[in-house]
């Protein structure tokens, strides 16, 4: 059992913490229990694992899905393991694996999310939640937002990051125009639109975009929507968080796809 948090092992995952880390060794850090029985969910190629002999001894299942799969396995002291994780109280298991595995996203779409310049690893793991479970197809991002494989992010998705279709783009509006020549009907969030979100006829395929937690979308991205809608607010209410804005509008998609109710034009 490695009990040092001198080892070598401390610092290569202590690494992973930053963006910088993960781009230089291809590699991302899960942390905790629920994201590594989410990873085995879905066989995604896993690396090193360590745990505590009390998290193996209480997840013996886990542990034996996992293991086989995994390049390295090792027994950690407790402190060892906190000064491998990002939080505050670990419990019991991190487990580096491949970047960059995910299955990019497909155009067309039938219903997709452009996120312009988030900023918020919170904001960005609780879209792709409500994204997976509102049944969105794939979502893009802009390289000037929050790593797509941030701890933070992966632990705000609870592990539905997995199961999501996702890119960084650099070239969001190419997105746009190409989804657009595929018959993608293109919907820009912006305060001042006079189309109320559910006023769109969400049951054709949809691209949704959505921008920076306090700037809104660029002009030059919310010019190449067919649409614009925005979401009704109360007196001396400025804005809502975008995570709560994205799902929304990805569930006013799924009640109309569901129900059948568009509102044909």
């Amino acid at each position: 059992m490695l009990t040092s948090t001198k080892n070598p092992l401390v610092k290569a995952i202590r690494k992973l913490h930053t963006a910088k880390g993960r781009r230089e060794e291809q590699l991302l850090l899960l942390e905790g229990t629920h994201l590594l029985a989410e990873a085995c969910a879905v066989n995604y190629p896993l690396v090193t694992l360590c745990c505590t002999p009390d998290w193996q001894h209480s997840h013996p299942q886990l542990w034996q899905d996992a293991t086989p799969h995994c390049q390295r396995v090792e027994l950690v002291s407790a402190s060892v393991l906190k000064a491998m994780a990002t939080t505050v109280q670990p419990d019991g298991v991190v487990v580096t694996a491949k970047s960059s595995f995910l299955a990019p996203p497909q155009i067309p779409c039938s219903l997709g999310l452009v996120l312009e310049t988030l900023q918020d690893p919170g904001n960005l793991g609780t879209i792709i939640r409500t994204a997976t479970a509102a049944g969105v197809d794939g979502l893009w991002l802009s390289p000037d937002s929050v790593d797509l494989e941030n701890p933070k992010v992966l632990r705000a998705s609870a592990g539905q990051w997995f199961r999501l279709p996702m890119s960084a783009n650099a070239n969001l509006s190419q997105v746009v125009r190409q989804s657009q020549a595929q018959g993608v009907q293109v919907v820009a969030t912006l305060p001042k639109a006079t189309l109320s979100y559910w006023e769109v006829d969400w049951c054709c395929p949809s691209l949704i975009l959505l921008g920076n937690e306090a700037a809104g979308l660029r002009p030059e991205l919310a010019t190449l929507a067919d649409k614009s809608v925005q979401i009704p607010l109360g007196q001396d209410v400025e804005s809502l968080n975008v995570a709560i804005a994205a799902a929304l509008i990805v569930y006013e998609a799924l009640r109309q796809r569901v129900g059948g109710i568009g509102n044909r034009e």
